[in-house]
């Protein structure tokens, strides 16, 4: 194990964090109406202090680095690295909400995770710089703190392309550009460029320049954190719903294949199978909730309830997290789709969580193509996604993967309700799932108008565990675990 080339690389992503402090800083000199913002900017000073001591200690350490990065080196840099980022990025809450510090870490994970989760209860009464922060965060993680420094290193040289490979939910076989780094540039281009689209659209819609930031930071990333109590409710604007739907479906789409676009591959877009699968299931499930919450308090004409639903199913899927209704009122139907939903997930290679829609379709032909072997045994029928057959160990890994994951959400649940014996089951349920599948608000105890601050801290860190678990699709952490993975490096 190249123990030195982790260390740096560690640094890098401390460093990051600590820049992300110093512009937080620069909100706090502005007032607020409610917090005082002098205290929070010297807190933030501080935890920038820390940070960049820390980043040093990290970069002195890493002194004579060999620069080559294998698997193990990459997925060991791709877990630690998170867990690191949530460690640190946890100060801010600790020194300004008062938070305790596994609270903190709680908070901190769900932002970078864009899982929206959250112990926070009065959260306009926060300090404009810590709400900043929370939001920041999630922008920062929705295209991955490893995938940031890949972009901009280049002295990875080859391991660039290893480092985003396990970090990213796409595939690098999807790139068209021979150097990694000019791939995953482009990525941010496309970011930033959908980034400043929904800054002006929510501007335009009513915002002040500041909620339209924070809010297009929870949009873009699809993680959900709001400076209202109430969410986007708090707006009562249909105009910023459908804005926030259309930004969210963007932001839960494959960036691989938004790049496309400015590329003319329209063709490419009109194959993607996986598109195509995610587009039908937020429109039927849009469609299909409509028909039972119409005439419901809240959506007694049509429009209102297509509203409703729509922004609620693509809230869910996407696994943004914002809220508009408190779906844990509606009927028993349109909660068990919206918890279905939280399993699916966005699109491989999008800042959405879930198992993806891509594994699902996959999962759902390997299922029809055993049916038919029952009674055909000598079938011999490939899996085809984009019009191009799939090789049988990709079909392999992704069957695998939903049973580790199906696995570890058989083993998370009840952990959870040994530590949690007054919660309800769908709580239960809910909070592990839209943990490690990184969206939010669940239902019950931990629905859409509630939060996570009566769990148990050793809940919470489970729960956070999850959420970074899912994040990274499970293997970057898992491995941490692994004897073999700390050989020393040759």
């Amino acid at each position: 194990m190249n123990y030195r080339l982790i260390l740096r690389l560690q640094s890098v992503i401390v460093a990051s964090i600590a820049l992300a402090f110093l512009s937080c800083y620069g909100v706090s000199l502005f007032p607020s109406p409610i917090a005082d913002e002098a205290v929070a900017g010297a807190a933030f000073i501080e935890c920038t202090i820390v940070a960049i001591i820390l980043a040093i200690i990290l970069f002195f350490f890493s002194r004579g680095a060999q620069v080559r990065l294998f698997r193990k080196e990459a997925l060991a840099t791709i877990g630690l690295g998170w867990l690191t980022a949530s460690a640190v990025g946890a100060m801010p809450y600790v020194l300004i909400a008062d938070l305790t510090p596994i609270e903190a870490f709680f908070e901190t994970a769900s932002g970078l995770t864009t899982t929206g989760a959250s112990v926070l209860s009065d959260i306009e009464a926060l300090p404009h710089s810590l709400l900043f922060w929370r939001a920041l965060s999630q922008w920062i993680g929705g295209m991955g703190v490893v995938v940031f420094f890949v972009a901009i290193l280049g002295f990875l040289g080859a391991g660039a392309k290893t480092l985003y490979s396990k970090e990213a939910s796409g595939s690098t076989a999807d790139f068209h550009q021979p150097r990694v780094q000019s791939a995953v540039l482009r990525l941010w281009l496309v970011y930033i460029a959908i980034s400043l689209g929904c800054t002006l659209t929510y501007w335009f819609g009513g915002m002040n320049l500041y909620e339209a930031l924070c809010h297009m930071f929870a949009t873009v990333s699809t993680g959900g954190f709001s400076t209202r109590n109430a969410s986007m409710a708090a707006f009562h604007s249909p105009f910023l719903e459908w804005a926030s739907i259309v930004f969210m479906v963007l932001g839960g789409a494959s960036f691989l294949l938004l790049l496309q676009i400015p590329a003319g591959r329209f063709w490419i877009i009109r194959r993607n199978t996986e598109l195509h699968a995610y587009l039908g299931i937020l429109i039927g499930a849009s469609a299909a909730i409509t028909f039972f919450i119409i005439g419901s308090p809240g959506t007694e004409t049509l429009h209102a309830a297509i509203r409703a639903a729509a922004f609620q199913v693509t809230s869910i899927m996407t696994t943004t997290g914002f809220a508009t209704a408190d779906f844990d009122l509606w009927p028993t139907f349109p909660k068990v789709l919206l918890l279905a939903l939280m399993v699916i997930g966005g699109c491989s290679g999008s800042t959405g969580g879930g198992a993806k829609v891509v594994r699902i379709v996959v999962a759902f032909k390997v299922g029809l193509r055993s049916i038919d072997r029952e009674f055909r045994p000598r079938l011999y029928r490939r899996i085809h996604m984009n019009g191009k057959p799939l090789e049988e160990d990709n079909v392999n890994d992704i069957v695998v993967f939903l049973t580790l994951l199906g696995g570890i959400c058989l083993c998370a649940v009840p952990l959870t309700s040994i530590f949690e014996p007054t919660l309800s089951l769908e709580a239960v349920i809910s909070a592990v799932f839209a943990s490690i599948f990184n969206v939010g608000p669940g239902l019950g105890e931990v629905g859409p108008t509630c939060n996570y601050a009566g769990l148990h801290d050793y809940t919470k860190f489970v729960l956070a565990l999850l959420m970074i678990m899912g994040r990274l699709e499970l293997y970057a952490i898992l491995v941490l675990f692994r004897r073999a993975l700390w050989k020393t490096f040759e």
